[in-house]
């Protein structure tokens, strides 16, 4: 059968689905398709004119290159369609983002035919997504005098591609739609079950909340057509959770517009607002789609006559309601005044909505344009060798005299490209920066190599230090979707220069660890900057950033990312933990120390946890920082003692050989390279000629935060509240209780696993069970357990060890992989699994707990539906815990009381943290002299 032909089934199958047909990306198919255009008499002919036009991936997919290639035979003459114009083959080749539609026009505007090479150039000129070997062609023509080669350049110097495009609307109406009430999770907008159909942008498109949320919302846009759809959390933070790019493009897809009339389901521009703003990922994310994402505001804490907050019975906040955003509400953005207007009224400043740099992303369709255009038109003044003519928004610098610098600002200070020579930036800043590691997650990993094709990248940039493809949030099962995604996406990776989980060529054992994990290995430099495909990605070494598949991509593609630099809020410690506790304890007690002593306001959200934990290693310290994601902060930095520092690099280097002994490094040697600058950092800091990263005894912080350890002598749970009578209390990560508020509350399924647990955690469930065994002669599940290593060699140093084999005689189940799962779990025993290493019930996308069910798990995800859905008898609810805390419930079937706990945890060797004895801080230096 002919690839047209099963293009036409697969087509009269989407049909059932009431889907439109896939974008072509083949090259295959897309030749069989020009055929048949070719063919005057063809039956197809004249769909195939419609699948050429409208239907073709652009970028660097293979169909690109040849529908390129076909235009140009029409523009050249020695193709004719009647359908198709030389002019509209060059209007076409201007919607195709780089790529090979770029080796085209260069090949026409460079060529012998002047009207032609005019044309070509004139749509160059609105073009940025070139790279090293277009502006090098550009480069050499214009050294031998080519006048074409000479005006395009210069039209780059002016940056006529962003000057020449429409100015915004000075209003633009939207209409509200009422999305839920408390924080949305990007859970809501693209849930984790349906990862696997990121890729299909009109199917996954489907998933977006409820179907009868899309039904409201098209009702809104029938009823407003010339308005955008405001999607809106009130009462709560827009776009909590996961760095979905997914999520975006879902909210886009129905609210937004369509970015090119020549790409289907590639939307940009939508509007979101929150009242509690936008997630900082999240609103990264609404930046690379050119939209907009708004501080609302509209709820605010009553006071009384004297100003106090006014509390009610449960000692919560009172919100009052300042203006009205029900869904159907008409509302204007003036991005003059950047205002937000209800008729003639005025309800808000937006301007921090619609600062300068975010009015050219709006304008340009987005923050890439804008990035990459900047880049041109730096290259283009260099050849010219005159100066680029200023049109973009200045990047804000700020500096204070005579103040110190937190770690962030630091780091970012030594990373920062452009900036005013010698001047030393602190919070606030706009800053370009470097970036040291990017990782990338299998289940965003396919939007990702999208955005890379789209902007025409094909190889990895040169500055970044090493880059990683996990395959962790599909490990679980190995199911038919994942047999056709994983593979495919491994390899693209794989041949961009990533190192990959998955070897495409199958010569080393696939390795499916927690990609956190594997990035606080192969980040061996404390003042590297980190970007991963996860909101999780959060070191103890260096500071990250969690991010969507988009910036994901830029960062692998230029090797840089924007963004202002973020305020700190320092945390230290005091005190002393008890024996019986652990250290997932003072984490957790840390989010609600901090919420009490700032009467409920979050301080740490959107801003970067400065966490001097000292004394603690990576390994450990890495449940700390993972768990800041859900305190929302934007990141997180560890300050390390010295030693612990050279601890952590050691182990690291270890971690790294390994991956390098399975055969893992590629022609690069990026691995050896990593291996070898963990070395010269090693020997900095025991040399004395650059400690550990420390701030500057005069840093400025947003606010800090002082944990007694003292006063921490219960287990904390994290607790969804699912009953609530607040909805918008319910799933906020906030909540967090004593293991005695719970009584003998029943328990269904404990699950110890996710980047938030390390080797100490599965010893502990080792430990557990020989006390157990020891006490009463054998261990009995009244509730299944569920254990799943977040790495590989984790389980290597625990068979060494002596644990795993006790860890194998209490399971019902171990993995194999040789035979890895085809199908997910839906029914548990009261047992113990030992599953593959990866995220499982974590992610949500592949196995999960029966519905209703109550989970006691270590992971770190309690939203709605994430690793357990409602029933009708009960809503499904994950609480969160330490490993012990898990292991007990489930041999119990109920949570333990104090006693029980006690008892079960004596001798067991705990992940313990004791304070560093020293304030780790630096005396301030001029940025000449800082230890870079």
């Amino acid at each position: 059968m002919s690839r047209y032909n099963e293009y036409l089934n697969e087509i009269e199958e989407r049909k059932g689905q009431d889907l439109h047909p896939k974008p072509i990306d083949g090259a295959e198919l897309l030749s069989e398709v020009i055929a048949q255009i070719r063919d005057l008499d063809n039956v197809h002919r004249k769909d195939s004119l419609n699948f050429f036009i409208y239907n073709v991936l652009p970028g660097t997919t293979p169909a690109a290159g040849v529908k390129a290639q076909f235009l140009k035979e029409i523009i050249l003459g020695t193709a004719v369609v009647e359908e198709i114009s030389p002019s509209f083959a060059f209007e076409l080749l201007s919607h195709m983002k780089g790529g090979p539609s770029i080796g085209v026009l260069l090949d026409l505007a460079l060529g012998e035919d002047v009207a032609i090479a005019k044309k070509a150039a004139n749509v160059l000129k609105t073009q940025v997504f070139l790279y090293d070997a277009d502006t090098d062609r550009l480069k050499e023509a214009f050294k031998n005098e080519n006048e074409i080669a000479k005006e395009i350049l210069e039209s780059y110097a002016k940056a006529e591609f962003f000057t020449n495009l429409p100015e915004l609307p000075e209003e633009i109406k939207v209409v509200t739609f009422i999305a839920g009430e408390g924080d949305i999770s990007t859970d809501l907008l693209s849930p984790g079950n349906q990862a696997h159909s990121r890729s299909d942008r009109e199917l996954h498109g489907k998933c977006m909340i409820t179907p009868q949320a899309q039904a409201e919302i098209r009702a809104l846009q029938a009823q407003h057509p010339n308005k955008s759809v405001m999607l809106i959390a009130d009462k709560g933070t827009m776009g909590v959770g996961s760095s979905r790019m997914s999520g975006v493009n879902n909210v886009a897809l129905w609210t937004g517009k369509q970015a090119s009339p020549y790409v289907p389901f590639v939307n940009i521009a939508p509007i979101v607002g929150g009242t509690n703003g936008i997630s900082p990922i999240f609103l990264t994310t609404v930046d690379v789609t050119g939209g907009i994402g708004i501080d609302l505001k509209n709820w605010v804490k009553k006071v009384d006559e004297n100003g106090k907050l006014v509390r009610n019975e449960a000692g919560e906040h009172i919100l009052e309601e300042v203006y009205s955003v029900a869904t159907g509400t008409v509302l204007t953005i003036n991005t003059k005044t950047k205002k937000l207007y209800n008729g003639d009224k005025e309800l808000i400043d937006i301007s921090k909505a619609l600062t300068p740099q975010k009015m050219e992303f709006i304008k340009a369709g987005g923050s890439y344009a804008i990035v990459f255009g900047k880049k041109i038109q730096t290259i283009a003044a260099k050849i010219l060798c005159i100066e680029p003519t200023a049109v973009f928004a200045l990047p804000k610098e700020i500096s204070h005299e005579g103040q110190g610098l937190t770690a962030v600002e630091k780091i970012f200070n030594k990373n920062a490209v452009g900036i005013t020579p010698g001047k030393v930036l602190h919070a606030g800043s706009d800053v370009r920066v470097e970036v040291n590691i990017v990782g990338s997650q299998d289940t965003t990993g396919l939007m990702t190599a999208q955005e890379l094709e789209s902007m025409a990248a094909t190889v990895i940039s040169p500055i970044v230090d090493g880059a990683y493809q996990s395959g962790c949030h599909t490990a679980s099962v190995w199911d038919k979707k994942a047999q056709t995604n994983i593979p495919k996406l491994m390899k693209f990776m794989n041949e961009f220069g990533l190192i990959t989980a998955r070897d495409p060529k199958g010569e080393y054992h696939s390795m499916t660890d927690v990609i956190h994990k594997v990035l606080n290995d192969i980040t061996i430099d404390e003042w590297a900057i980190i970007i991963g495909g996860d909101s999780h990605t959060r070191m103890s070494k260096g500071v990250a950033f969690g991010a969507d598949s988009g910036t994901v991509a830029l960062a692998l593609a230029t090797g840089e990312a924007s963004m202002p630099i973020p305020e700190s809020v320092k945390v230290t410690f005091k005190g002393e933990m008890k024996d019986h506790m652990d250290f997932r304890d003072v984490v957790h007690a840390t989010q609600a120390q901090m919420l009490q002593k700032f009467a409920g306001e979050n301080v740490f959200q959107g801003r970067v946890i400065e966490v001097h934990i000292g004394t603690l290693p990576a390994d450990q310290a890495f449940t700390f920082t993972d768990w800041t994601a859900e305190m929302k902060a934007k990141a997180s930095i560890c300050i390390s003692e010295d030693d612990t520092l050279i601890q952590s690099l050691e182990i690291a280097k270890g971690r790294i050989q390994i991956m390098i002994e399975k055969g893992m490094d590629n022609s690069r040697q990026v691995l050896q390279g990593l291996i070898n600058k963990a070395d010269k950092r090693i020997a900095e800091i025991k040399s004395g000629e650059k400690p550990a990263l420390t701030p500057d005894t005069n840093a400025k912080y947003y606010a800090e935060v002082v944990v007694d350890l003292d006063i921490i002598v219960e287990p904390m749970i994290a607790d969804p509240d699912v009953n609530n009578d607040d909805v918008s209390k319910r799933y906020t990560h906030d909540t967090i209780r004593t293991l005695s508020y719970y009584g003998d509350k029943k328990v269904d399924l404990g699950f110890v696993g996710s980047c938030m647990v390390h080797k100490g955690d599965l010893k502990i469930v080792s430990q557990m069970l020989r006390n157990l065994e020891k006490q009463k002669g054998k261990v009995e599940f009244n509730a299944p357990l569920v254990v799943a290593a977040p790495t590989y060699n984790i389980i290597d140093e625990l068979q060494v060890e002596g644990d795993w084999e006790i860890l194998q005689k209490y399971s019902g189940f171990e993995f194999n992989d040789n035979a890895p799962k085809g199908a997910a779990r839906t029914e548990y025993e009261n047992m113990m699994y030992l599953e593959r290493p990866g995220c499982n019930l974590c992610m949500g996308n592949q196995e999960k707990a029966a519905k209703g069910d109550t989970v006691m798990a270590t992971s770190t995800r309690l939203f709605q539906g994430r690793v357990v859905e409602d029933s009708d008898r009960k809503k499904g609810e994950s609480l969160l815990a330490s490993t012990p805390v898990v292991v007990l419930s489930a041999i119990l079937g109920r949570i333990p009381n104090m006693e029980e706990y006690k008892t079960a945890v004596e001798g067991i060797d705990l992940t313990k943290f004791a304070p560093p004895l020293k304030n780790l801080v630096s005396s301030p230096v001029g940025k000449d002299s800082l230890s870079y």
